[in-house]
Formats: C-alpha cells, structure tokens, sequence
C-alpha cells in the first residue's frame, strides 16, 4: 500500500486527543503508583506481623503476572463482584498504578537502604520521634537517589498504556485503530501513533539521562 498524505493529516487531530489520553493515563498512573509504591515500602520495613507478609505476597504475585491479565481481572471480574461500574479510563489509571507500584516500591526500598547507617543512629541518639526521622531526615535522601529510576518507569508505562486497548480506552492506539476501520487504511494512522509515542518518550529518557548525571554528583 502506498502512503496517503490526505488520510495521515486526517488522522492528526483524532491521533492527538489518544495522546492527550495517554498522557493522561501516565500522569495519573505515575502518581498513584510513586504514593502507593512508597506505602507499599514502608509497611514492609515496618515489619507489622502479618501486614508486611501480605504486602510482600501481594507485591510479588503482581509483578509476576502480566499487566493485561491484571486489567481483565479487575474490569471484568472485580468491578462487578464489588457491584460497582468504574469508567475504562479510570480502570486503567488504577491498573496502571497498582502495577508500576509493586516495582516503584523496591526501588523507594533501595533508596531507602542506601541511606547511610550514621544516619540512623544519629537520629536514635538523639531520641527523634519515628515520623520525624522519615520526613526529617530518612526520605529526603532517599527519594532524590530514586528519582531517575521512578522516571524509567514511568516511560515504561507510557509504553505500555495501548494494553488498556483491550477494555476499550480511547488512548493513541485505539484512536489509530479507530481511524483504520473508518478508512480501511492503516499505514498512516498506526505509523503516526508510533511517532507521537517516540516524539515524547524519547524527549523524556533524555531527561530521565540527566536527572541520572545530577544524582550521581549528589
């Protein structure tokens, strides 16, 4: 098939609202999964019995099954067991989440770990209330030594968004999708899908590179 000017311009607007979708689903899906990642990680440090044996099991049952079947199982299995009917939009925001959280929690956990020692026993010297050693002292060196490593995950999920296609959410893809069937050509809508996902992640790996170089002069 030969490549259509006409159609791939006619594609353009439809292809921008997916994106402005995408991005949506990332932004949102990248804050719930940076809080949740992080209570996640500290519930397992606090070794409260039988809490942090159960965050343990539920962080490792999600990162070891695919993304897909998690977002099926929780729009057409968990959602109607709990009689209740969320947007697909707002399914993949929590899928997202949830997911990226069980990876963003062991990387807070090696930020964590990384804090010296002297740290710790300084703040235990000096007999500091436990919730002003973490906000005081614990996470804010932690959290910058992450930064660069949560930056990569939220690429990934950028990435890996068109899998919420399967329930219906109208991201870049199905909108290339869409726009395939309308026309019954699909070289023009599914090629500048690809590009508008390069034209962001790739702008955003570069800077993920220099938070990396400013970290590691820290």
């Amino acid at each position: 098939m030969n490549w259509d000017w006409q159609n791939a311009r006619d594609s353009i607007p439809l292809l921008l609202e997916g994106l402005l979708v995408t991005i949506e689903l990332t932004v949102l899906g990248s804050a719930l999964a940076y809080v949740l990642g992080l209570v996640f990680a500290l519930l397992r440090r606090a070794r409260i019995p039988v809490v942090s044996q159960l965050v343990f099991l539920f962080v490792e049952f999600v990162r070891s099954t695919p993304l897909l079947i998690q977002v099926f199982v929780i729009f057409y299995l968990l959602w109607p067991l709990l009689g209740i009917k969320p947007s697909a939009f707002l399914t993949g925001v929590i899928a997202l989440g949830i997911h990226y959280a069980t990876y963003t929690s062991e990387v807070y956990r090696a930020g964590i770990e990384a804090v010296p020692k002297g740290q710790w026993e300084a703040a235990t010297a000096l007999s500091l209330p436990r919730s002003r050693v973490w906000t005081g002292i614990i996470l804010p060196q932690a959290v910058p030594r992450v930064v660069p490593a949560l930056g990569n995950y939220t690429i990934s999920m950028f990435k890996e968004t068109p899998l919420l296609l399967a329930i219906g959410v109208l991201d870049v893809l199905n909108r290339a999708k869409e726009q395939g069937a309308e026309t019954f050509r699909v070289i023009e809508p599914y090629t500048l899908a690809g590009v508008m996902f390069l034209l962001v992640s790739y702008p955003a790996s570069l800077l993920v590179r220099r938070l990396e170089r400013r970290v590691g002069q820290l």
